[in-house]
């Protein structure tokens, strides 16, 4: 099973909208999309990663980035170009 998180959809996979206000299972250094606070991998959608967990963009980081999700540093992960 493919997981997505963000906006947007993929066949086949599971779609987990934006961040909930307040959620505290979501990695508070990420807003636009509940990414998971200890959990696997995170990729950006349609790129190179492997997963098994992937997001559609674009998400502003507001804090360190663990998943690597922007790559340019420009506070913006899995923009689209």
């Amino acid at each position: 099973m493919v997981l997505i998180l963000g906006l947007g959809a993929l066949v086949g996979s599971v779609l987990i909208g934006p961040d909930p206000a307040g959620a505290q299972s979501c990695h508070p250094s990420y807003q636009g999309a509940c990414l998971p606070v200890n959990g696997p991998d995170v990729d950006c959608a349609g790129g190179s990663g492997n997963g098994p967990i992937y997001v559609r963009g674009p998400i502003r980081v507001v804090g360190s980035d663990p998943y690597r999700l922007d790559r340019d540093g420009d506070g913006i992960a899995c923009e689209r170009r």
